[in-house]
């Protein structure tokens, strides 16, 4: 028996389920904020470009959270980061609701981004303790309930706008449902508080978290893509008819889902870096498979291998980063977490600067030399 597990005075079950809760519930506030953007974008009437460069506030917030969020961890745990986080991204929630005018909303924003990813890097933080405890991969099975959150949130979203319910109503119930489930879970969460880790707020990572750094940056590189311009390569490239346009995309969450859920067995069988090299396969592949054949049916398929590809890659890379032997596991997350974001902010743009100059296949083309990139990377981990 584990330190750690003799420390539990409570079934280690009960510590993934709260755990498993609190990957849940920030997925659920993430969802339902994103199932009410064009509600929010219609109240202050707002056009598309200028919603575009307000929602840059959510960067930015998040960018200012990470050498933060490595001090809070440092002084008062991952469990109570996790739990006063939560909460506040609930409020964050609320306030992107209640806004009544663009200067509120993009304040709002900001706050939003910045709870976002200290909840982040807290809860991510309680699943490298748990998966110490539990002595084998069980990572992406938490981010697999983070995105059926994304699901849930999104029905429930689609049922508040049928039936008339206004952002703030429909954010205040999440929230109340949200405060429910962590005064449930919280007391089964792993209490690092008195770990004793006062080190530095931030410091700089070392080459093997470098290119853990590398890996994520790649592979959120084509997540972005996914989510941002998926529906557009269907209704530009695919020439999808509307009911179908969003297909691709559709295709892809089903089975990032799906992934994250199998990609435990699957590393602990085959081992870590068979996994990332596999992941950067299946996401080159997939999307070389749309880039070729660019229709209807074989664009799905590629974009189903595009999900499972990338839906390992980040959980199996903050599983390894959290097992550092020079940072703690906080800080080491939040200097690998800082170095991938920046390929979900850098990736969407770049894609749209390559599509204006040469085509839209082209830059998905670049993105799968990204998935190559985390094959190539992850045969060079020392695991």
């Amino acid at each position: 028996m584990s330190e750690q597990t003799a420390a539990l005075s409570y079934p280690k079950y009960y510590l993934r389920f709260a755990v498993g809760m609190v990957f849940f519930l920030p997925g659920l506030i993430f969802a339902s904020w994103a199932s009410r953007i064009a509600t929010i974008q219609q109240n202050l009437n707002l056009s598309d470009a200028a919603l575009g460069a307000i929602l840059f506030s959510i960067p930015v917030g998040l960018m200012a959270s990470l050498p933060l969020a490595g001090w809070m961890i440092s002084h008062i745990g991952s469990r109570k980061l996790a739990i006063i986080g939560i909460i506040t991204y609930g409020i964050a929630l609320i306030g992107l609701g209640y806004a009544p005018n663009v200067t509120a909303l993009i304040a709002c924003m900001v706050f939003y981004g910045f709870a976002s990813n200290t909840v982040n890097i807290a809860v991510n933080t309680q699943a490298v303790a748990t998966e110490k405890i539990y002595g084998k991969p069980i990572m992406a099975s938490f981010h697999g309930l983070w995105s059926l959150a994304g699901f849930a949130g999104a029905g429930i979203g689609t049922y508040m706008i049928g039936k008339g319910i206004i952002p703030l109503h429909h954010f205040t119930y999440v929230v109340l449902a949200v405060i429910l489930g962590i005064m449930i879970c919280q007391r089964y969460l792993f209490n690092d508080s008195s770990s004793g880790d006062t080190g530095p707020a931030f410091a700089l990572p070392d080459r093997p978290l470098i290119k853990l750094g590398i890996i994520a940056f790649c592979s959120l590189i084509c997540e972005g893509a996914m989510f941002d311009w998926s529906v557009i390569y269907f209704k530009k490239v695919i020439h999808a008819e509307a009911g179908w346009m969003a297909a691709g995309y559709t295709s892809f969450m089903c089975t990032m889902a799906l992934g994250r859920f199998v990609a435990d067995w699957f590393a602990e069988r085959f081992g870590l870096k068979q996994t990332l090299q596999l992941s950067g396969l299946l996401t080159a592949s997939g999307l070389m498979v749309a880039v070729i054949f660019p229709h209807l049916y074989t664009a799905m398929v590629g974009f189903l291998l595009v999900g499972f590809g990338v839906s390992s890659v980040v959980p199996m890379v903050y599983s390894v980063a959290g097992r550092s032997k020079t940072m703690s596991p906080g800080l080491a997350l939040a200097a690998v977490s800082t170095i991938g974001f920046v390929g979900f902010l850098v990736g969407p743009p770049v894609i749209g600067f390559v599509a204006g100059a040469f085509s839209l296949r082209v830059s998905f083309v670049l993105i799968a030399v990204m998935g190559l990139c985390v094959t190539t990377l992850s045969s060079k981990l020392k695991l």
